[in-house]
């Protein structure tokens, strides 16, 4: 059977093609809908949504047929020239010939790679593979960098392995107390929020952690507004309690952990006062969690990006698990520690190979093992395969410098947007030689290129995504893209045809999947038993999966950690804080977030009709009281300055926040680019950007900066306690 007639046979007549949606890491079930009007989503029975969906997944179909959609390659023909089409062979050839110059004049590791997660984890492992083997650059690395990373990092350590949700999401319904940390997820994650009130309909309670009262909290039980970038202190506050109280599960800790007793001592001095003046809460309210903590026999946390995007967060992330494990409430049904992966593919795409430090199946590119695997699978010489390169944000910031990145090729990110220090960003990516963007609109980093590649959206393509609890679903293709656009595996396998690779870079999905599934054989995320027809007939299937036979592995930790001992480790906190606090001139904090109806860096919703309308512009939340000392009123033109500059929003008067807080959104291109201004100051660990906390000042249009065209803090030092 061929394509077209596969393709058919498998679209059920008349109800549409059952897929999911492009957006969170939730992966929703939907159905693509072609009427006379043009495609239209429609939710589906799904285990993870169970037929609910969020405006954006609503809206979805709106962008397929879009009249903004690229429909030809762009090219550029000298330096400040304007984008013109071009054929496809023609800028294919423009990016080998420029690809090969590049890496002949400045060495090899001077081309780079940006993917992103929301990349199909097919895109993923090729991607990664093009990079080591077809350039042989250790020059990769992807924006969930800026999402991830922080969570990634403390799983690993504490149980051995990286799976946002060890557990399925259905465990939230049956959990005594549930914590949410940083995270709001009426507004991020709409669907989940029946599995609250499941929850809280059984007599569970929830707790949120939060500096703003959203409307997540709205619901909780109990709202903690703590100070931002206090997330560690209090985690440590909390276990400070559990232990006076003898709340600590020994029998647990003694079998299933190592480590404990180091964290004991450091809890003991974070008695409540202190751990409340921290935190800016109060020692009654650390008393009340502590003892619903300590008493609930089913418990989870759930961590979002309030405290992962921080210069410490490994350290918070770390303090939260450590308090889990003193209570003995992970490896257990209804208990664990989770972190609500953000992006689509947020965790395949960062399982198999686009990470500056690995290769396919969670395997690193520094263990020997590793490398020999995959150098045999490849069938490359092991001293051909690179080793760890920069991460995100030194590997951008490298563009155009001398020792530095001279050409990069962008694929499903938009870091003009979404890197910290972006209007950097965005003049470090102008002085590359040859920057080539693959991308379905002119994002606001493709309006920079030299070469623009038109790629297929979701629905236009087949591919596999993983969702946060390490589902592996199938994203079917229900229609085809328009005339003149190829999916982004057709053009990494055309660029390898060029450069002498074309059979080692399979353009169809199912066949790059077969080789994702061996090459991940025996590593930590195992896809071996996963295939294409296992997908399509409705199979749950959460990896490790190491066999055919093999039912998938929805609860990873219940007999064992993934640790050489089976053992869980705890870890001392080493860090307290953000790297920058309000003072006289910037006396205010600053975090930043998502709105209910926009996704990530806004290329996609901000083309929406039915999104824009709900969310025109950018906009910044003051308190009602500091918004009134500064006279300013809802509606009115703000400016909202950090010691890295300044952007424009509107004012946005909100209760919600707590008085010595703004909380700005992050959609928005242009002078309301919310990380023109964040603290790109990086966790040391992680590589995570500080974009949740940093001193602010916020004042009406018409007051201050005399000149308002010009940023009275670009290029002045930043107050940074480390050095990224």
């Amino acid at each position: 059977m061929d394509r077209k007639k596969d393709l058919a046979a498998r679209r059920p007549t008349g109800s549409g093609t059952a897929t999911h949606c492009p957006y969170c890491a939730l992966q929703c079930g939907i159905k693509v809908q072609v009427g006379p009007a043009g495609p239209l989503v429609r939710p589906r029975p799904f285990p993870v949504n169970r037929g609910v969906l969020c405006p954006k997944g609503w809206a979805a179909a709106e962008l397929l047929r879009h009249p903004d959609r690229l429909r030809t390659p762009l090219v550029r023909e000298a330096k400040g020239a304007p984008l013109s089409p071009l054929p496809w062979p023609e800028a294919l050839d423009r990016t080998a010939a420029a690809i090969r110059r590049i890496q002949l004049t400045y060495g090899r590791h001077s081309f780079g790679l940006f993917g992103g997660g929301g990349l199909t984890n097919e895109k993923v492992y090729l991607l990664g593979k093009f990079a080591r083997v077809g350039l042989k650059t250790r020059s990769i690395d992807y924006n969930g960098r800026f999402c991830m990373s922080s969570a990634a990092v403390a799983m690993k350590r504490a149980f051995g392995l990286d799976r946002g949700l060890p557990f399925p999401i259905a465990d939230i319904s049956g959990a005594e107390v549930v914590v949410l940390v940083g995270a709001n997820v009426s507004e991020t994650m709409p669907p989940l929020e029946q599995y609250l009130k499941e929850q809280r309909s059984r007599g569970g309670s929830l707790i949120v952690i939060d500096p703003r009262r959203t409307s997540t909290a709205c619901h909780a039980d109990l709202h903690l507004p703590l100070r931002p970038g206090s997330d560690a202190a209090l985690a440590l506050g909390l276990l400070h309690l559990i232990l006076a109280e003898d709340r600590v599960d020994w029998e647990f800790v003694a079998k299933r952990t190592v480590g404990f007793e180091e964290v004991r001592k450091q809890a003991i001095a974070f008695w409540p006062e202190r751990a409340a003046r921290l935190t800016g809460l109060s020692p009654s309210q650390l008393r009340e969690v502590a003892s619903l903590l300590g008493k609930a026999k089913t418990l989870l946390v759930l961590s979002g990006r309030g405290q992962e995007q921080q210069s410490e967060s490994v350290g918070n992330l770390s303090a939260w698990i450590n308090l889990c494990l003193a209570l003995g409430k992970v490896g257990k049904p209804f208990c664990g520690f989770g972190s609500l992966t953000g992006q689509g593919n947020g965790q395949g795409g960062r399982e198999h190979g686009q990470k500056a430090d690995q290769l396919p199946g969670y395997r690193s590119l520094e263990a020997a093992e590793d490398r020999t695997h995959l150098c045999r699978f490849w069938g490359i010489a092991e001293e051909e395969l690179p080793h760890s390169g920069p991460t995100a944000e030194p590997l951008l910031r490298s563009c155009g410098e001398a020792g530095g990145l001279q050409g990069l090729l962008v694929m499903g990110s938009n870091p003009a947007i979404s890197a910290p220090k972006s209007l950097e960003v965005m003049e470090r990516l102008r002085n590359l030689e040859f920057l080539v963007v693959s991308d379905f609109f002119l994002s606001e980093t493709a309006a920079l290129a030299d070469v623009v590649l038109p790629a297929a959206q979701w629905a236009e393509e087949e591919g596999t995504m993983t969702n946060l609890e390490g589902r592996v679903i199938l994203r079917e293709r229900a229609l085809a893209p328009p005339p003149g656009v190829w999916n982004d595996l057709e053009i990494l396998h055309a660029l390898a045809e060029r450069l002498g690779w074309g059979e080692a870079f399979p353009a169809e999905a199912i066949q790059v999947f077969d080789e994702l599934r061996r090459a991940s054989a025996g590593g930590a995320a195992d896809y071996s038993g996963i295939s294409y027809p296992r997908l399509r007939q409705g199979e749950e299937l959460f990896w490790p999966c190491p066999s055919p036979g093999h039912p998938g592995t929805p609860r990873p930790f219940l007999d064992q950690f993934a640790t050489p001992d089976g053992k869980a480790r705890f870890h001392p906190i080493q860090g307290l804080g953000p790297a920058e606090t309000p003072d006289s001139a910037f006396p205010l904090w600053l975090t930043t977030g998502r709105l209910l109806v926009h996704y990530q860096s806004g290329t996609q919703t901000r083309r929406s009709p039915t999104l824009l309308r709900l969310e025109s512009e950018p906009t910044v939340a003051i308190h009602p009281e500091m918004a009134k000392g500064l006279k300013i009123e809802a509606g009115d033109r703000v400016r909202v300055s950090t010691r890295r500059g300044f952007v424009r929003a509107v004012a946005r008067i909100s209760k919600g926040l707590r008085m010595d807080c703004l909380f700005l959104p992050f959609h928005w291109g242009g002078e309301g680019s919310a990380n023109r201004v964040t603290n790109p100051v990086l966790d040391l660990e992680s590589g995570m950007p500080e974009f949740k906390c940093c001193a602010a000042r916020v004042e009406r249009e018409s007051e201050g900066c005399s000149n308002p065209e010009i940023n009275p803090f670009e290029g002045k030092p930043e107050n940074l306690r480390k050095n990224p």
